[in-house]
């Protein structure tokens, strides 16, 4: 007997010719387009800060009441000079005496004794309430308290072994270190001491328990940890007794504030002379502030796995890159490209 195969259903589905229009292929879903956010109010600042900018730019360039050439003609003055040398000296001895008695306060206020942590706790609070011009006055003043200074009997005013005349012992110089010294000193206290509550108790506890010894504690575990707190702290104050140094010139001291005011109070160059100083405060800001990024630098090797790269480093390596893209010879098609246009150009 013979049978025949039944003929297709035409309901069944049928399989598309491959790379035909039904293909797998497709029917597959597009990837969705990615569309950047929109920063527009960070665009409209930015432009008003560039536009803020160039607009000081020009009126450097165009307004003739800057008078550059007064500028610079008193920028290395020698009496400018000698008053930036009287203010940097200033600043580094007040900031060495400030920390160092900062320090020593900072470990009074730390220390179990009750009579060192009054009496630290009590010199803080005295020299951040009173004002820094204030202090320079009394020092400046304290021969009307006391005409006569020296080594005595306790609680009289005999003295035997010692005496001074007040008024030539603190002169203008010597009170304006007293006075930014011990103001220094009081806030450098309380920056070293959060510097040091800063470290993990567990450290100091674990090095107690191996035996050792307090002071190797203290300058091989517990400072370097708190240095990282210290150091952007210290800075800021540092750079701040720079320009603070400003102030002294109410004991008429010859610092570089004051030797302008008198240089412009004789030739009436108010803009320019305040512009020397202002530049020459700047230079020495900057170079305190990238001495602390390396400082600081430095002190985190221990805390982060990979420093970043220093601004040098970076400027080297976008040199090394460009120089290599420049050697770098040019694809065939870019090449074909150049030759095409300069013949049609010709």
């Amino acid at each position: 007997m013979t049978t025949t195969a039944p003929a297709p259903s035409t309901d069944a589905p049928t399989t598309p010719a491959a790379g035909g229009p039904g293909s797998g292929d497709a029917e597959r879903p597009t990837a969705p387009e990615v569309v950047p956010l929109r920063h527009w109010l960070r665009w409209g600042l930015s432009a008003v800060a560039v536009f803020l900018l160039a607009q000081l730019v020009w009126t450097f360039f165009t307004n003739p009441q800057w008078r550059w050439g007064v500028f610079a003609e008193y920028f290395f003055n020698d009496a400018i000079i000698r008053g930036l040398w009287l203010t940097l000296w200033l600043t580094v001895s007040s900031a060495v005496i400030g920390f160092v008695l900062g320090g020593l306060l900072a470990l009074a206020r730390m220390s179990g004794s009750p009579l060192l942590n009054s009496f630290a706790w009590t010199f803080i609070w005295f020299f951040r309430s009173v004002p820094l011009v204030v202090q320079l006055v009394i020092w400046y003043n304290l021969g009307y308290l006391f005409p006569t200074l020296g080594i005595g009997w306790p609680f009289t005013y005999d003295f035997w072994f010692v005496e001074f005349d007040t008024v030539r012992l603190i002169s203008s110089t010597v009170a304006a270190i007293l006075g930014l010294s011990l103001h220094q000193a009081a806030y450098s206290a309380e920056i070293i001491r959060g510097g040091l509550l800063s470290v993990d108790q567990g450290q100091i506890e674990a090095a107690k328990a191996l035996g050792i010894p307090r002071s190797r504690r203290f300058f091989r575990i517990t400072l370097p940890q708190a240095a990282r707190a210290i150091l952007p702290n210290a800075f800021n104050e540092v750079i701040g007794l720079l320009k603070g140094t400003s102030v002294v010139f109410i004991v008429a001291l010859p610092e570089l504030f004051y030797t302008a005011q008198v240089i412009y109070n004789r030739n009436q160059q108010v803009v320019p002379l305040l512009l020397v100083a202002a530049a020459w405060y700047t230079i020495f800001t900057t170079i305190l502030s990238v001495a602390q990024y390396y400082i600081e630098r430095h002190f985190a090797r221990g805390a982060e796995r990979e420093l970043p790269p220093t601004p040098i480093q970076r400027a080297r390596a976008w040199v090394s890159r460009t120089w290599v893209a420049a050697q770098r010879p040019l694809p065939p098609s870019s090449v074909a490209a150049l030759t095409s246009t300069s013949d049609h150009e010709q």
